[in-house]
């Protein structure tokens, strides 16, 4: 699409990838003085890059057709590329073939209800009817996050984990999230070897209906889509024994943002080719069809009516415009879902208990930087 834009603009676009850290790959541009003039980042890096590094956008169109931009210190910095959310993904053909019925999420909000259904299943043949990724990435990267994201005040709660006064073992939301993964945990298709499990296998073996339940996000279509997967396939709230709401909402928000550079080694007129760029994929059809179809993403741009092709990101988009995604909480430090990530696979593996695992990540946010935390907490006053 860059090649596409340069032939039909006349403005030379090309694009680079690093497989280092952001951070780290772009420290060593902005110390060469030879920075990017247009940058996709994580939303945490524009919370930490952006203020020295970014240019602001509250001027732009743009910036009222869509409640995912990030702003710092009342500028906008972040343009947001698309919004992903998590939950629990589930194959309704591979449900409805044992129950006979048709599968509505909203009858199984609460773990109860689930862990019936769970039952049936099994009664039904599916002996195992769930799946559960071993990544550090989807364990500590995804799911645990949702303790902190479902708390009244994520913010406050993690500064409680950093000052060490926050009792974790008998947190009622830790513990409704790790009674939900227990369940997925114990009908997991790979339970005896669950840290081994490949993500290909087991993405196979949801897209195909072999299990009905997986935890992921409308990005496991790039796998799924690989595969003979069935009809009916969306995404779900994780099913808990709650009363505050938190069940009938997915957990999700604007996913990779760009930035423009504000430095001296990028000139006015680079930067608005940058912006012309970021318009062109908010509002132009072309950009507009490459966000939506072929890259497959969900647009954060409510000007953007395209429906996403996909049934996981049909499944966001419907959560999305109806205001039922609870959101991110990107302030997370660089090293939390590697370092947690490797006590949540001990406790995927029963390799360690609850108590020994929530004793893990109140040492983790014991000792943390707490850089990535304040900045986002700037960033909702």
């Amino acid at each position: 699409m860059a090649e596409k834009y340069t032939e039909e603009t006349g403005v030379k676009t090309e694009v680079y990838f690093s497989s280092d850290t952001i951070s780290a790959h772009l420290s060593t541009r902005y110390a060469s003085n030879n920075p990017y003039v247009l940058s996709m980042v994580d939303a945490k890096d524009v919370y930490s890059l952006g203020p020295e590094h970014a240019v602001d956008l509250s001027d732009e169109d743009w910036v009222a057709d869509t409640t995912q931009a990030i702003s710092v210190g009342g500028k906008v910095l972040g343009f947001p590329v698309s919004i992903e959310a998590r939950g629990l993904m589930y194959n309704a053909d591979a449900i409805e073939a044992i129950t006979g019925e048709e599968f509505n999420p909203e009858d199984y909000q609460t773990l109860d209800a689930f862990e019936d259904l769970i039952d049936e299943l099994k009664a039904g043949g599916m002996e195992s009817p769930t799946g559960v990724l071993k990544e550090d990435w989807s364990l500590a990267g995804h799911y645990l996050p949702q303790v902190y994201e479902e708390q009244e005040d994520p913010v406050a709660f993690v500064k409680e984990l950093n000052a060490g006064t926050a009792d974790l073992a008998n947190n009622d939301k830790f513990n409704s999230l790790m009674d939900t993964f227990d369940v997925l945990k114990a009908n997991n298709y790979a339970k005896d070897s669950a840290i081994s499990a490949e993500r290909e296998v087991t993405t196979q073996n949801f897209a195909e209906g072999k299990i009905a339940f997986l935890f992921g996000g409308n990005w496991d279509w790039a796998i799924i889509n690989q595969y003979d997967y069935t009809d009916g396939l969306g995404i779900m709230p994780v099913p808990q024994n709650t009363d505050d709401g938190t069940n009938t909402k997915l957990v999700g928000g604007g996913s990779k943002y760009f930035f423009i550079d504000s430095s001296d080694n990028v000139t006015d007129e680079q930067r608005q080719w940058a912006k012309d760029f970021l318009n062109w994929l908010v509002s132009d059809p072309d950009g507009q069809d490459f966000i939506v179809n072929t890259c497959s993403m969900v647009s954060p741009f409510s000007s953007n009516t395209l429906e996403p092709a996909d049934p996981l990101g049909k499944s966001v988009k419907e959560y999305s415009d109806a205001g039922n995604l609870i959101g991110n909480f990107n302030g997370l430090p660089d090293d939390h879902y590697s370092v947690l990530g490797a006590d949540f696979q001990k406790y995927l593996a029963d390799q360690e208990d609850r108590d020994a695992f929530a004793k893990a990540i109140e040492t983790y946010w014991s000792g943390a930087k707490m850089t990535n935390v304040d900045a986002f907490a700037s960033s909702l006053q």
